[in-house]
């Protein structure tokens, strides 16, 4: 039996021509060897698995090929044939995961200034750059600014953000990109036709995919279907092996929500999910389907990344649907992606997603926008829709005995309407003193006639409000009702009387106001307050009816009261508010004060 080799060491390229995705770097790498401007520095970053580390390799045996044919290597010559069987003494490879400390840069320094024993370079491949310690990056620095002539120094990494920018500036960089997933079916194609390995597009569509650029990784794939499949690759048996929910699972999930059948589309997600999918990956799933379908409507199909028949696949599909459908969906699989990880019902949460986006394919079906409204009971008798409100043929029928009439704008409006009552605004007296049982309840304030109209279902809700407030269409507007503003005559007395009482309530309620109500004067039902300041004038003035509610009902009094407010900024010297003024008023009462405070040793607070 001999010996297996994995497809991504065995189809390694060793050549730039024979690079997959990346034809922009190779071809720079060429042009700078056949001109010979080589830099002493070079910095290779991208995602996993896209060629970082091959190139730098052949990049390494490209310029020390003692016999070159433009930029490729010979492998014929004596350095060539000692880089193929892994001999050559003139490429140092350093994997700096494991090899970050000071000691292995300064042990790689000391390696630099030997001179190649064949060839004209000695090549450094420093391997995930990003993993050595600061304290390494300092230390190979200088280094790496002056080499010797002789040495060529490639750094590669998946992180470049992670580098220091005295790095950075010292190479010349060059960002590898995610391998095109037709790019990747290609050289799929090749590798399996090498092999003798029959497949099905779908199936190297399907593992380009799952591998989201990177080439190793598409070839792992590559291997582990292979040994499932027995050498013929189906689409059914690769999207079992690598555990991904296939391309039909997505068309036939979008058939049955385009044509509004919830109930088949719930029971295929529940199939989904007895996979063992979650809600999250399925839902993912679908709306990049629903996106692709979306580019698969006008010239922006380019931007999927398919190929072969499940491409006409996707545009034949997008026919059949509509734009507006496929906006919704991916609105709302969208809306649900950002809420599935907070909800405590995933599954609930996909399945009233599915159900919505049901309801946009029932609705365009039907093609009445009025299919979804839920029925309504037969509407009274002497109400009629109102003139150029949308009412649904059954509810018309029932509101005419079998037929549907159109009717006119004035059937549901009153031949007179009521005059409007003016009601003054509430006073302080009218929310503490109770109302007589026999008050007549002041009517609202009628508002403004309107254009505009607001309906359910196809009835406009002006028309029953109208319909229910108003018994007959001659029925007289009622009488007008006047709420008059009372004083209570002992208001003055009775806060005089409760005076301390009133002043504790504020402090409990409104301690700096105490300040000002202290020194109050009642006069009739004026209270009067002066303020030391301004900012407590307009804070009294904001609370003023909170104020006024508190002193009536500490007080008794079922009346109007009001309060009038002075600035006299005289009144600081008796009552100090700053912590400054308060300090020099005690002072001046009390000198013992200062020697207390020094022989305690404490602060003013």
């Amino acid at each position: 039996m001999s010996e297996f080799i994995v497809s991504a060491r065995k189809y390694r390229p060793a050549t730039f021509a024979s690079v997959v995705g990346q034809q922009s770097i190779t071809s720079t790498l060429k042009n700078a060897i056949e001109r010979g401007q080589l830099a002493h520095a070079y910095l290779f970053c991208g995602p996993r698995g896209v060629g970082k580390t091959t190139c730098a390799r052949i990049f390494a045996k490209a310029i020390n090929c003692l016999h070159p044919a433009g930029a490729e290597a010979c492998n014929e010559c004596e350095s060539c044939r000692a880089f193929n069987e892994g001999r050559s003494l003139n490429i140092h490879e350093l994997d700096a995961a494991s090899n970050n400390s000071v000691d292995d840069i300064r042990s790689l320094i000391e390696q630099v200034r030997i001179m190649p024993q064949v060839g004209k370079y000695s090549l450094f491949i420093i391997d995930e750059v990003h993993m050595l310690s600061q304290q390494a990056f300092n230390a190979f620095l200088k280094t790496l600014e002056e080499p010797p002539k002789h040495a060529v120094f490639i750094l590669a990494t998946t992180e470049k953000h992670k580098i220091i920018p005295t790095i950075l500036s010292r190479c010349q960089v060059y960002d590898f990109n995610r391998i095109k997933v037709e790019d990747s079916v290609g050289y799929l194609r090749h590798i399996a036709d090498s092999e003798g390995v029959t497949y099905d597009e779908e199936s190297l569509n399907l593992i380009a995919q799952k591998a989201d650029g990177g080439m190793r990784d598409a070839l792992s794939m590559f291997d582990k279907a292979v040994s499932f499949c027995n050498s013929r690759l189906t689409y059914k048996e690769v999207a079992q092996t690598l555990n991904v929910l296939d391309y039909d699972t997505y068309f036939t999930m979008t058939d049955m929500l385009l044509a509004g059948d919830y109930t088949s589309a719930l029971i295929r997600f529940d199939e989904v999910l007895s996979k063992g999918f979650s809600g999250q990956t399925f839902m993912a799933g679908l709306n990049r389907h629903m996106r692709d379908l979306l580019l698969a409507k006008g010239p922006a199909i380019s931007l999927i990344e398919l190929t072969g028949t499940l491409l006409e696949r996707y545009r034949s599909q997008a026919e059949r649907c509509e734009t507006d459908f496929l906006f919704g969906a991916i609105s709302l699989l969208t809306d649900a992606d950002g809420k599935i990880k907070q909800s405590s019902n995933q599954r609930l949460l996909v399945e009233l997603g599915l159900m919505k986006i049901a309801g946009l394919g029932k609705k365009k079906n039907d093609g009445d926008p009025l299919a979804e409204d839920y029925p309504l009971p037969p509407l009274p008798d002497g109400i009629t829709p109102a003139a150029g409100a949308k009412v649904s043929p059954a509810i018309a029928r029932t509101a005419n005995g079998g037929t549907a009439a159109p009717q006119s704008a004035q059937a549901t409006r009153p031949t007179q309407p009521a005059q409007p009552t003016v009601v003054p605004a509430p006073t302080i007296e009218e929310s503490t003193m109770p109302r007589p049982q026999s008050a007549t309840p002041a009517r609202p304030v009628a508002a403004a006639p309107s254009h505009r109209h607001s309906s359910v279902s196809g009835l406009s809700i002006s028309s029953l409000m109208n319909s229910a407030s108003t018994p007959s269409q001659t029925s007289k507007a009622e009488p007008e009702t006047v709420v008059r503003t009372e004083i209570d005559p002992q208001s003055g007395e009775k806060i005089e009387s409760r005076r301390e009482q009133v002043i504790a309530r504020i402090l409990e309620e409104r301690p700096r106001f105490v300040v000002a109500f202290e020194t109050m004067r009642v006069e009739g039902h004026t209270i009067r307050v002066e303020v030391p300041s301004r900012t407590l004038y307009e804070e009294i003035m904001r609370c003023k009816t909170e104020v006024l509610t508190i002193i009536a009902r500490t007080a008794g009094v079922n009346g109007s009261l009001d309060l009038a407010v002075d600035v006299n900024e005289q009144i600081k010297a008796s009552r100090p508010i700053k912590l400054e003024d308060r300090i020099k008023f005690m002072t001046e009462k009390n000198a013992l004060i200062l020697e207390l405070k020094k022989a305690l040793d404490m602060e003013y607070e």
